[in-house]
């Protein structure tokens, strides 16, 4: 909490679209994750920003890259030990194709957590996202979560 406290400080004073996900964003929701480092999504221009607002902190300069299922203009930084990956216009290989880059915007949603307002990526969404990465552990934890609430 105290990184996110950081990362949220730092990124309320832009105009920056973010969201946290992965598995922080659902462990913060109270889902069985332990995660090693913290997601954050944005768009390509917020990646670059990002990196720029929260430069103190680069480990990995943002810049475009590329694996057979993913690609994103992506950085890493490190805040009090805790490793924060920043992935700015995230594009999934589905069947062959590129989809576009989500629009955080409409997936994302606020927790109220400690007095903050941490925005994540809607489940649903998330579900898909990892169906489509052929994630079947996590998308089977999801599933047993939405299908309780």
């Amino acid at each position: 909490m105290k990184v996110l406290k950081k990362i949220k400080g730092q990124l309320e004073k832009t105009d920056i679209i973010w969201a946290v996900t992965g598995s922080t964003a659902f462990a913060l929701r109270g889902l069985p994750f332990d995660p090693e480092d913290i997601d954050i999504q944005t768009d390509k221009k917020g990646a670059y920003r990002m990196e720029e607002v929260l430069s103190e902190y680069v480990v990995e300069e943002v810049e475009f890259s590329s694996s057979d299922k993913i690609r994103s203009h992506f950085g890493t930084l490190e805040i009090s030990g805790i490793k924060v990956e920043i992935m700015g216009d995230l594009q999934k290989k589905v069947k062959g194709s590129w989809e576009p880059p989500i629009d955080i915007k409409s997936h994302r949603e606020f927790l109220k957590i400690e007095n903050l307002k941490i925005p994540v990526l809607d489940l649903e969404y998330e579900l898909r996202a990892y169906q489509k990465l052929g994630r079947d552990n996590t998308v089977k934890k999801l599933q047993e979560w939405i299908d309780k609430a």
